[in-house]
């Protein structure tokens, strides 16, 4: 709702001094206050201007002999925010309280007032209990301190947004920095140093963080391609991977080689070996169906969707008997059961038809039949448990370096031709798992333990971990940083979800993914029909944790320097926007459609801000309002300061550099020994002392 006042009797001097002391005519993105029965409404000042009147609003005698000429008129547009009233328990400071929302709307004739010093503390600082961290002060409302609510900044996500240069990097850090010292400091008041800390995990794609918290105690874990100075080496096995994960990285097409991708997944990790008999084909092929059914009755056959479109599970279990026919020469007790699967799958299909032979719902009573069925089959066959013991997207770990050989093997049981179809998705996973660049972070040595690696991400039992995990992704190759990225995210996900459904308490986390634009990028049109990619795979875990994040405890924090290239899906979970300069017109528009309360005035400010100042608004701030925030160290700030290009070319700050040793460390070989080198330099430039047998 936005309000038209005119401001006719009041003249546009810099100051005014009917308030008691001096105080600044009101300006845009200031405040201004409406009394009425209830208190006072907060405004927000969206618009200032004059405007042209047909006519002189003159008071006392008029000489109707003059002509009018045109007159300006003061018009100011305002925003309701809320309700200040007056708390009569209290004397001096703070004896002001402001209430989100408006009960009683202005009329026409109320007065328009200044606030006052003290009034606009109470609008700013929320005297709250829950705005408890400092992040900075309000230039237009008298420096006051700017407060935020933890709980509804993490738990509703927090968007940081602002072109290159805005400081949205010292944002983020600065954000972080003030939670845990405010936290650290109460939890010393409370003398409860071991309790739980708090856990921020920062997805850091150009490596500007990890300097920035190693002052803090207990220092940052640093986990990064090349480990040095602290860093611990970062690993994400392929066998953490889920089949959407497994599927963008192998490039597996939707008809043939992702259900092969799929069951391979499942019988390699239940243990099951490469074996191509007969019985350990129909072994693996009924026993995935054994696992669906086994599902189907939990969950209720309207569950059932699979891939690549979908089909009823009518049409699915018609499917099991012809798949049948694809053996020969089979044991008499064998194929009795799969003739009496045969059997009973053809019983249903006729019983679950009407009068016109069209296709019925299947009812649990007709599943547990079938499944009953297969299992009389796997009965009769040597190790089938352990065929069906792990579902394709559990972390259960195997040997990677047999995956490809295994592939082949179950695609060799298919008379049909699936080995040529196979054949480009084994060769794809096997030059992928043998790539020198991607082995470091997704292979198998050295070993990785599942629990031991959520523990170095969320912590350990005893609470006394460290608060905050850098994850350096800048020398992470291209083929699998988006694979990484949502690995890592999507771990941490399911496991504080479990953490919940198992405690029935949150376990409260943060995610910062610096970049966003690179890893949740908008998605177009075509991307429907062609294989998923890495890209929109990482894009569609970020858009289930902005969804669904907040019941379980884990919280997102985005910064991006390009809001219109974000993924709309994740934009509209935010609640809470910290929003820098901004210069390109189709990020201010995507902001104006997505920022709360409106208040969409403010944001004219955005490409005019200077650096260290921003709009905050949103469910984590008492009101919009601009936030000169507070300055960082030099020390303390991320490493994403601009180029010195003239102090270097001025010879004011000289580069050193030895590209030898950046190559060695590039390519993993070892340093030369200190003669070796020097020898090999002057043997290369043909300078220094001749051997000694020179002249034979």
């Amino acid at each position: 709702m936005r309000i038209d006042l005119s401001i006719p009797k009041i003249e546009f001097f810099s100051s005014l001094l009917n308030t008691g002391v001096p105080l600044p005519f009101p300006r845009v993105n200031g405040y201004v206050l409406i009394p009425n029965e209830t208190g006072a409404v907060v405004a927000l000042v969206v618009f200032l201007g004059v405007e042209r009147s047909p006519f002189p609003r003159r008071v006392g005698l008029k000489d109707f002999g003059l002509i009018d000429l045109p007159f300006p008129l003061r018009r100011m547009h305002v925003t309701p925010l809320g309700t200040l009233r007056e708390r009569a328990d209290v004397e001096g400071s703070g004896r002001y309280l402001l209430t989100r929302g408006v009960s009683a709307f202005p009329s026409v004739g109320d007065p328009v007032l200044l606030p006052s010093e003290e009034q606009l503390r109470s609008i700013v600082e929320a005297t709250g209990e829950e705005y408890t961290v400092q992040i900075g002060t309000s230039p237009l409302a008298a420096n006051a301190r700017v407060f935020v609510d933890p709980d509804k900044l993490f738990g509703r996500h927090l968007a940081i947004l602002g072109n290159t240069g805005s400081g949205q990097s010292c944002s983020v850090a600065g954000i972080i920095r003030w939670c845990l010292q405010t936290a650290n400091k109460e939890r010393q008041q409370l003398r409860k140093p071991g309790s739980a800390a708090a856990r921020f995990i920062i997805l850091d794609p150009n490596g500007e963080y990890r300097h920035t918290f190693r002052d803090l105690e207990p220092a940052p874990k640093i986990f990064g391609v090349v480990p040095h100075d602290g860093t611990e080496s970062l690993r994400v096995p392929a066998w953490m991977w889920n089949s959407a994960e497994w599927s963008a990285f192998a490039q597996a097409s939707p008809r043939v080689q992702r259900p092969l991708l799929l069951e391979g997944l499942r019988n390699i990790r239940s243990g099951a070996s490469a074996d191509t008999s007969v019985e350990r084909r129909i072994a693996c092929l009924f026993g995935g169906h054994r696992t669906l059914l086994a599902s189907l009755i939990r969950q209720g056959p309207q569950a059932y969707t699979p891939f690549p479109k979908n089909k009823s599970f009518l049409e699915q279990v018609q499917h099991i008997p012809d798949e049948a026919t694809y053996y020969a020469g089979l044991s008499a007790p064998l194929q009795a059961r799969l003739d009496a699967v045969r059997d009973r799958c053809a019983a249903v299909l006729a019983r679950r038809r009407d009068a016109q032979q069209r296709p019925l719902a299947v009812g649990d009573v007709d599943l547990r039949e079938i499944q009953q069925s297969l299992d009389e089959l796997l009965a009769n066959i040597a190790d089938a448990p352990a065929a069906i013991r792990y579902g394709e997207d559990d972390p259960a770990s195997f040997d990677l370096s047999t995956f490809a050989d295994f592939l082949e093997a179950l695609a060799s049981r298919d008379v049909a031709g699936s080995e040529q179809h196979a054949a480009t998705l084994t060769w794809r996973v096997r030059s992928l798992l043998r790539d020198r660049r991607l082995e470091p972070i997704i292979g198998n040595e050295p070993d990785v333990d599942i629990a031991a690696w959520l523990e170095s991400f969320l912590g350990t039992r005893d609470g006394n971990s460290a608060q905050i995990a850098i994850v350096d992704l800048s020398l992470v190759p291209a083929e699998i940083i988006h694979i990484v990225v949502s690995v890592v995210a999507r771990l941490m996900f399911e496991a504080i979800q479990r953490y919940r459904r198992n405690h029935r308490l949150e376990f409260p986390t943060v995610l910062v993914l610096e970049e966003a634009h690179t890893f949740i990028r908008r998605g177009e049109r075509h991307e429907e029909d062609a294989v998923p990619t890495a890209a929109q795979m990482c894009r569609g875990t970020f858009e289930r944790i902005a969804r669904e994040g907040r019941k379980f405890g884990l919280g997102l924090v985005l910064s991006s320097q390009r809001p219109y290239e974000l993924s709309p899906t994740v934009l509209a979970q935010f609640n809470t926007f910290l929003l820098h300069r901004l210069v390109n017109d189709q990020d201010q528009q995507l902001v104006g459609r997505l920022v709360p309360d409106n208040v969409r005035g403010i944001l004219r400010e955005l490409p005019s801000l200077p650096a260290g100042q921003a709009v905050l608004l949103g469910w984590a701030a008492a009101v919009p309002v601009l936030v000169d925030l507070k300055r960082l160290p030099k020390e303390h700030q991320p490493q994403s300061s601009d180029p010195e290009y003239w102090r270097v070319w001025i010879g004011a700050s000289p580069r050193h550099v030895d590209w030898a040793a950046e190559v060695r460390e590039w390519l993993g070989t070892p340093a030369p020994a200190p003669n070796e080198g020097a020898d090999a330099g002057r043997a290369n430039r043909g300078d220094g002392p001749p051997p000694d047998d020179a002249g034979e």
